[in-house]
């Protein structure tokens, strides 16, 4: 039907009319039009030449703007421009693909075949001009020297890095080392760790008296190390901590400055001796008394807290008294017939304390109290060996603790924010712990124990039952004298004691309760 139509015969000629044919759609060349133009006036033709339809040559571009000028392969290289690689050379310019049916559209290609299909039809100077862009350039010395030099240069900066980040590592490494350390300072600071920190340095000389053997047994029970070496000051034991870590003693170790000194019995009643002779009748001999005595210990070693010990002084008495008594016995029995010769058998060996002067308790006290105003250290006797090992031990622990104490102490208050008499105590939600709250508030009133508190309690468990209590009273001795009569419980079972709490403890709980005064003094009278 109409020009597009497909003949079934060849040979049979068929009408064309005017109205059969269907619209023209198609923007047809001059020569097609020049046909049509022959059939309709002929009116009749081969269906052959009228029945098919002419094909329409098309020409593939890569771009369909026919009005962009043209522009050279090598310049669209270069700049990046698309331009179409032929034009049509047909008169009729107004033909285009929308015009044409759907079985004569243009195929499209791929933008890769159109490329090449553009590098294909280019003019030749076009083609040797893409040639010659494409062959590579000699490189200056410039450009040779630093493609010689990039690779050093990568070299460099990588060993750089690697250094770098080496020595991140090893910063890293040195402050996990340094907290370590600090947790394990903080560590031997407590009260279960510092003791086997400590070293305990013991003269070689105290080690020959009496209770040299007793006192390594009990320092070395306590957990820490024992060192035998020869002190500045005779017959002394000082002590070391050593540094976290540490397990020799060849290892670093901080000296504490307490020093604990034993004194025989015999050099202290001599010290004492020549204090008296100096201070009472002014004679100044060359033996130096306690005071000059310990001064001159400390001018040696004056970062050091010095303390003395004295063991067994009480035997010195003994003697003396038994001195006395023998003398007096003496006078009274002289003169009996063989007393001498009874006093010839009984003739021991003279001890080392009957050739000591003679001093008194009250020298001993007075001496005392001169050594600690001027030398501020104190002399603790002690009536046995075991009781010198043992006062050992407790020094080493208070040292061992001491800087752990200190640190805990380091509140900022002026005052003490916690004790075991006049701390806070914590209370839940659920009102859990008011009552010894209650009961620490009796306890701040003064000469108040805790039975005395444990009895208040017992009878008004709180402060507002106790104001309550006060109202019902009608005058002011019934409310004085309410507390008065309860009693007080001490010890249990049978060896269990009671008292009242007493009229003085009650004026002074009804003065805290009622007085509207802020300085009320408590102990005043009503």
């Amino acid at each position: 039907m109409g020009d597009f139509s497909v003949c079934s015969d060849l040979d049979e000629d068929l009408p064309v009319y005017d109205f059969l044919k269907p619209m023209q759609s198609v923007t047809q060349s001059p020569q097609s039009h020049a046909e049509g133009a022959n059939i309709h006036a002929n009116g009749t033709g081969k269906a052959k030449s009228s029945a098919c339809p002419r094909k329409v040559q098309v020409i593939i571009s890569s771009d369909s703007d026919d009005d962009e000028p043209y522009v050279p392969l090598a310049q669209r290289l270069t700049k990046g421009i698309s331009a179409p690689v032929a034009r049509s050379t047909a008169s009729d310019d107004h033909m285009t693909e929308s015009n044409l049916p759907d079985v004569c559209q243009p195929l499209r290609l791929p933008q890769t075949m159109t490329r090449v299909k553009e590098a294909s039809v280019a003019p030749p100077q076009d083609r040797l001009a893409v040639e010659v862009q494409s062959r590579p350039t000699k490189r200056t010395a410039e450009e040779i020297q630093a493609s010689r030099e990039e690779p050093v240069k990568r070299k460099q900066a990588g060993i750089a890095h690697r250094r770098d980040k080496e020595a991140l590592k090893l910063e890293n490494e040195a402050k996990k080392a340094e907290r370590k350390a600090q947790m394990e300072a903080a560590k031997a600071l407590r009260p279960e760790e510092c003791i086997k920190h400590m070293v305990v340095a013991v003269d070689p000389a105290l080690l020959q008296l009496e209770g040299g053997g007793a006192l390594l047994a009990s320092v070395q029970a306590l957990g820490c190390s024992c060192a035998i070496e020869k002190q500045t000051l005779p017959r002394s034991i000082s002590w070391m901590r050593r540094a976290p870590g540490a397990q020799t003693l060849d290892s670093v170790c901080l000296p504490e400055a307490h020093v604990v000194m034993h004194i025989t019995v015999e050099d202290f009643i001599s010290l004492i001796h020549s204090y008296v002779q100096e201070e009472r009748h002014g004679r100044s001999e060359c033996s130096p008394t306690l005071t000059s005595w310990v001064q001159a210990h400390q001018r040696r070693q004056p970062d050091k807290i010095l303390s003395l010990v004295v063991v067994d002084l009480e035997k010195y008495f003994r003697h003396r008294k038994g001195q006395s008594q023998k003398r007096l016995r003496e006078a009274v029995i002289g003169d009996e017939p063989g007393a001498a010769k009874k006093g010839a058998k009984k003739k021991k060996k003279p001890d080392a304390v009957e050739a000591l002067p003679e001093v008194s308790r009250v020298d001993i006290e007075e001496a005392m109290v001169h050594l600690q105003m001027h030398t501020d250290v104190c002399v603790r006797f002690l009536s046995s060996w075991k009781d010198f090992t043992e006062h050992i031990a407790m020094t080493t622990k208070a040292v061992a603790e001491g800087p752990f104490k200190l640190e805990r102490e380091k509140t900022g208050f002026t005052f003490h924010l916690d004790s075991e008499w006049a701390g806070g105590h914590r209370v839940d939600k659920s009102g859990k712990g008011l009552l010894q709250v209650w009961k620490r508030q009796i306890q701040q009133l003064n000469r108040v124990s805790p039975d005395m508190a444990s009895a208040i309690l017992a009878a008004h468990p709180s402060p507002q039952l106790l104001a309550k209590a006060y109202k019902l009273c009608r005058t002011d001795a019934e409310k004085i004298s309410l507390l008065a009569d309860l009693l007080i419980r001490r010890g249990e079972g049978v060896t269990s004691t009671t008292r009242r709490v007493g009229p003085e403890l009650s004026k002074r709980l009804f003065l805290l309760m009622n007085s509207l005064d802020p300085e009320q003094n408590l102990d005043s009278t009503v």
